[in-house]
């Protein structure tokens, strides 16, 4: 299984949000960066520009972590509470309230990877895709 510390580096993110519930289509295009803070932590930060029709363009963040818990590791939120375990390849979920996110985080082998979202609820039904790649150009000490 990839370690989020193959994964350290910065990535052009490009996320695409198809909102059934509000019927919209949304995207993102930004940076993440993953950098190792020691051996068991990893930082996980977004940023870029949420794309509305008929909206100007808004500028969103996330900081998240993912840290080593014996032979795994687990991505947390960023006040320290827990989000899903790292698991690439495998469907992972998270609950939140009467909403259900399942996840997969799926690892390629061609400088990029990506991850999916199926949230489902009474005030939320959309699919959240994200693709990560090595920015043109540039080197990442990821892994691939």
């Amino acid at each position: 299984m990839t370690s989020p510390l193959d994964l350290l580096g910065t990535w052009d993110l490009a996320r695409d949000i198809d909102d059934r519930h509000d019927d919209q289509h949304l995207t993102v295009t930004g940076t993440t960066v993953l950098t190792a803070d020691g051996p068991d932590r990893v930082t996980w930060h977004e940023s870029g520009l949420l794309h509305r029709p008929g909206h100007a363009a808004a500028p969103v963040t996330r900081t998240l972590g993912v840290v080593r818990r014996g032979a795994g590791w687990w991505v947390v939120f960023d006040h320290g509470g827990d989000f899903h375990p790292w698991a690439p390849g495998d469907w992972v979920e998270h609950p939140c309230g009467a909403d259900l996110y399942r996840g997969l985080v799926d690892v390629g082998r061609h400088r990029a990877w990506t991850i999916t979202w199926e949230v489902r609820g009474p005030a939320k039904d959309y699919t959240m895709t994200s693709r990560l790649t090595v920015p043109a150009g540039a080197r990442s000490s990821a892994s691939r």
